[in-house]
Formats: structure tokens, sequence, C-alpha cells
């Protein structure tokens, strides 16, 4: 229970930060904030949980053998379940703000490989950083995670919007951040993208069981 308890809060926060920098307006600085709202998330939650916040990273950590079926789908649902109950709280806090109609991506194409690439480089450093035996008690997983945010957001959130997260991607569709039409390009990519960062794990860490 304090392993799910552990990954709601961290999602809620998490997404909590992203409705209220980008409905709020923060602009430039709001990939900032997103991903310091992630490190400190991380680095909080993380010996209790591992930390993920994100059904791709879960996925991710299960084929890589880090957690089982059972536990996974858990994480998942409590995940998209603190990005809802965030999107709630935001549209609380900055309803007159949000958009009545959610913006739809200009090319779904474009987008889907946006948010493949950026959930790749995501589940990728967190495998890297804070699964495999090399890095074991490292000091640092949290602020490489926050990192890859804070720069996937940056470089590809003109693209999709930035997602890299299914829980997210519920969150600001529930907020009208994005539309509900483009709903499957973030599950796909963001899936996918988890999926084969653990396939690269495997294959460069043979003897990381």
């Amino acid at each position: 229970m304090r392993k799910l308890l552990t990954e709601f809060i961290g999602t809620f926060f998490f997404v909590l930060v992203i409705g209220m920098t980008v409905a709020g307006g923060k602009g430039d600085f709001a990939p900032l904030a997103i991903g310091t709202a992630l490190m400190v998330m991380v680095f909080a939650g993380g010996h209790i949980s591992g930390g993920h916040y994100n059904p791709a990273v879960s996925l991710a950590i299960l084929l890589r053998g880090k957690i089982n079926t059972s536990e996974a789908i858990q994480y998942m649902i409590v995940q998209i379940i603190g990005g809802i109950v965030a999107a709630l709280a935001v549209q609380a806090f900055l309803g007159d703000k949000i958009p009545a109609t959610a913006p739809v991506m200009a090319s779904a194409s474009k987008g889907l490989l946006a948010e493949f690439l950026g959930t790749f480089a995501l589940a990728y450093v967190v495998l890297n950083t804070a699964t495999a035996k090399g890095n074991a008690g490292n000091s640092f997983y949290g602020l490489a995670i926050g990192f890859t945010v804070l720069c996937m957001a940056y470089a590809l959130g003109p693209i999709s919007g930035g997602a890299f997260n299914p829980a997210v991607a519920t969150g600001i569709s529930v907020m009208r951040l994005a539309a509900w039409s483009d709903f499957w390009v973030f599950m796909v990519g963001c899936f996918g993208g988890g999926a084969a960062a653990a396939l690269i794990f495997r294959i460069n860490n043979p003897d990381d069981k």
C-alpha cells in the first residue's frame, strides 16, 4: 500500500505542476518547473516505490525484470488516478484559464515520433540510473530523470505537447490542454518508447538480470 500511495502522491504533484504552469501561462519556464517537480518527487519517493510516476516507465521496468506484472498494473492504475485527480485540482484552481476547446496536434505522425523519442529517452535514463546494478546506490538518479524530462519538454514539447507519460496524457486531456482525439498518439508513443528502452537496456546489459 505504501508503494501505491507514494506513486499516487508523486504522480499527482507532477501532473499538478504541469497543469498549473501550462494553463497558468508560464510559457518558457514551464518545462523548468515540470522537470524540477519530477526530480524532487523521484528523490522523495524513489526509496519506497521506485518513483516511477509514469505507466510507460513502469512498463519498461516490468520488461526489464525489476517488478512483476501485478505490481506494474497496480502502479499504472494508481498513476492514472493521480493524473486525473491532479487535473481536477487544476480545473478548480484555474478553470477560467483553461481553453473551452482543446488544441489538436498539427501532425499526428510527428507527435507520435516525438512522444516515442521523449519517452524512450526518459525510460532509458530511468533504467540506467535507477535500476542498473552498475549504478546501485547512486545519489544522482533523481536529477538525471528530472533533467531528461526538462530537455525533452523543451526539445519536443512544441511538437506533441510533451507528455512522455500516459498518466500525464490523461491529465492534460481531462484539463483540455490536449484533445482526446490525440490520446492514441500519447498511448502508442509512450508505451512504445518505454518498451523500446527496456529492449535496449537488456541488449546493453545482458548480465544485469
